[in-house]
């Protein structure tokens, strides 16, 4: 009862401070926001004979973990299913003509979900221990407490700060506006920057674990960045510089994680062309090694690219985008040897328009292709020579249900979570792989749209320098999508998606199964 009066006291603070706007020196208060309701099955996300394996079905490859509704033991199994709820509340306020705030309050939950301490149902013990996943007292619950090992999540009925940024404009000179606080940062296509989804990592280099919200957290609402962002436009030139700081140690001045960029954009009067070159800086010394004096805390990446779209004919668009990186790596608290990076990453890929205007039902297709550089792994974490992994920065853009998300939130069965790596599995989704997507769309109603996408891994380096078996094919995903706008302010969507794991992950006797994914949602927008 009091998580409910918490959370209708914020909202009532939220409107009344949008009702005394009007006494306020404001031109204008909007107040908005969405209700979104989701419904998971997920097969094949746990259990020894899946694809992804662990303790419960949604452990995220940060070592913390969420238990979905239905799996009251604590045990892996294959399938899940549970319904999640995002809600936010936005309020924006126009002071002047050039003064305007934004405020965005998010509540992201899964319905009346329970954390584990890791519970032995055989032994009527925690087998994780004190502290385990994310409870500072979680190994201590012991038998008949708490239900044998859960508790109700805290967290459930939080509200949190998704946004709150003062926006300038004409700040000191006219072409200038500078935007500052937690705010939304997206560039081109977001392959390098566009999402802040990043959790802390609970097994790494000693961090404190920090509990997931909701089972599945790529479907987070949250991906803002605490930052200073100014723009600078001088039509068809258009100059960006962003710092933001994403984490930071209190007990260090010097240690944590900072994000510096610049971008700079042209707008081309014929064939709707556009280009744009950037730089992104993160400076990066999470990883402490045990001897703090050391000096092999930088694992900084400077990022470099180019990138770019144009019409050649009114029914097709090409795009293309390339970017290097160099600066250092550290992948491990036992690592003794300094390393220079050296990376790449290429997106290249088309969309046709023919049928559109020529069909009822509208159809559109394209194709891309995505290469990211790979390290082969080394049999020690102390590794030494340069690092050609791909350092994912803040990718937003994400082009599969399944398979995007390997080594970023999940881990597989054949490559478990690497608690002392930088990267918590060898074979993550952001770096060593090609990638071949098919993709298109129907509309056969205005208010009806109907997508599908055909993505095909593989990789380059092996995932184990000992044997070639994990070298090559990674699997097929199929993923499909339908959207029902019934109103203006109401949409329904359903995506499913199927990740087939290719030879990388068969055993000897048997092969690993097929991951499913199926997300049902409704969203209300006012």
């Amino acid at each position: 009862m009091m998580k409910f009066l918490r959370v209708l006291s914020v909202v009532a603070l939220v409107a009344l401070l949008a009702a005394s706007g009007a006494y306020a020196e404001t031109q204008n208060v909007k107040v908005s926001g969405d209700l979104g309701v989701y419904a998971f099955f997920r097969d094949a996300y746990g259990g020894n004979q899946s694809l992804t394996s662990s303790p419960n079905e949604n452990i995220t490859a940060n070592g913390t973990g969420v238990v979905t509704p239905g799996d009251r033991n604590g045990t892996s199994r294959s399938n899940s299913n549970w319904f999640m709820s995002i809600t936010e509340l936005q309020v924006d306020a126009d002071l002047t003509d050039n003064v305007s705030t934004c405020i965005r309050l998010v509540n992201q939950r899964d319905w009346n979900a329970a954390n584990s301490s890791g519970y032995n149902q055989n032994t009527q013990t925690s087998t994780i221990g004190s502290g385990g996943f994310g409870h500072a007292n979680g190994g201590s619950l012991g038998a008949g407490v708490g239900g044998g090992g859960y508790w109700d999540d805290n967290n459930e009925f939080a509200v949190d700060l998704e946004l709150a940024y003062i926006t300038l404009k004409s700040f000191l000179y006219s072409p200038l506006t500078v935007t500052i606080g937690r705010q939304n940062l997206w560039f081109g296509k977001g392959f390098i920057v566009g999402a802040n989804q990043r959790v802390r990592n609970a097994g790494n280099y000693g961090a404190a674990g920090v509990p997931q919200p909701i089972g599945a957290p790529e479907y987070s609402a949250q991906n803002a960045f605490d930052s200073v962002k100014a723009v600078l436009d001088f039509d068809p030139w258009t100059l960006s510089m962003i710092y933001s700081r994403i984490w930071q140690n209190d007990l260090r001045a010097d240690d944590g994680l900072d994000l510096w960029g610049a971008n700079v954009g042209y707008k081309f009067d014929a064939y709707k062309g556009e280009a744009e070159g950037y730089w992104f800086y993160k400076r990066d010394n999470q990883v402490q090694s045990f001897n703090w004096d050391s000096k092999n805390n930088g694992n900084d990446v400077n990022t470099i690219g180019l990138r770019g779209s144009f019409d050649p004919i009114d029914i097709v668009t090409v795009y293309a985008e390339f970017a290097g990186q160099f600066g250092n790596y550290v992948g491990s608290q036992l690592q003794g040897n300094n390393r220079a990076r050296v990376a790449g990453a290429l997106d290249v890929g088309a969309d046709c328009r023919y049928f559109t205007d020529k069909w009822a039902w509208k159809p559109k297709f394209g194709m891309e292709f995505i290469w990211y550089s790979g390290q082969e792994q080394s049999t020690t974490v102390n590794g030494s020579g340069q690092y050609h992994g791909w350092d994912p920065m803040f990718r937003g853009k994400t082009d599969s249900l399944i398979r995007e998300f390997i080594g970023r939130y999940y881990y597989t069965a054949k490559y478990p979570f690497q608690g002392n790596n930088y990267y918590n599995s060898v074979d993550n989704s952001f770096q060593n792989q090609g990638q071949m997507i098919f993709k298109g769309s129907l509309q056969p109603m205005d208010s009806i749209k109907l997508t599908g996408n055909l993505n095909m891994f593989w990789n380059q380096n092996s995932y184990d320098p000992s044997t070639m078996k994990d070298r090559g094919y990674v699997g097929t995903e199929i993923d499909l999508g339908a959207t029902w706008d019934y109103t203006e302010d109401v949409s329904f969507n359903v995506v499913a998606g199927w990740f087939v794991p290719g030879q990388v992950y068969y055993n000897d006797q048997s092969t690993a199964a097929t991951a499913v994914d199926m997300v049902g949602s409704v969203k209300v927008s006012f």
